[in-house]
């Protein structure tokens, strides 16, 4: 079992910059993928971007690709997405996902955190 708890968000002005945690428990984190995904109430559920686990393997969609940075440091069970010239469509509650690779690129994960909420402002 595996928990996980994000945190980071908060407001930022367009243009600014905002990193988010995803703090992992529980066993065998490390042998996962993870995903970073966002949902806007009433919206499906996005695919941010997603790191493998044993690899430098990384995807990202295409509307953040050049602007967004995720990575992980495996001793801190902690994955990030570094969020740079942020715009207000990226507004939206951020998810993290542990799963197999090919589910989170399906959207998809086996744990997922409860959120956290980024609001860009114009």
């Amino acid at each position: 079992q595996v928990q996980l708890v994000e945190s980071g968000g908060g407001l930022v002005q367009a243009g600014g910059s905002l990193r988010l945690s995803c703090a992992a428990s529980g066993r065998a984190f490390n042998t996962y993928a993870v995903g970073w995904f966002r949902q806007v109430q009433g919206k499906e559920r996005e695919f941010v971007a997603g790191i493998a686990w044993g690899r430098p393997t990384t995807s990202y969609a295409d509307s953040v690709k050049g602007r967004f940075t995720i990575s992980r440091d495996n001793a801190k069970n902690t994955v990030y997405l570094q969020m740079n010239s942020v715009k207000p469509e990226d507004t939206a509650v951020y998810f993290c996902a542990a799963g197999t690779w090919s589910r989170i690129l399906r959207s998809d994960g086996d744990y997922w955190g409860q959120g956290t909420q980024v609001t860009v402002s114009s």
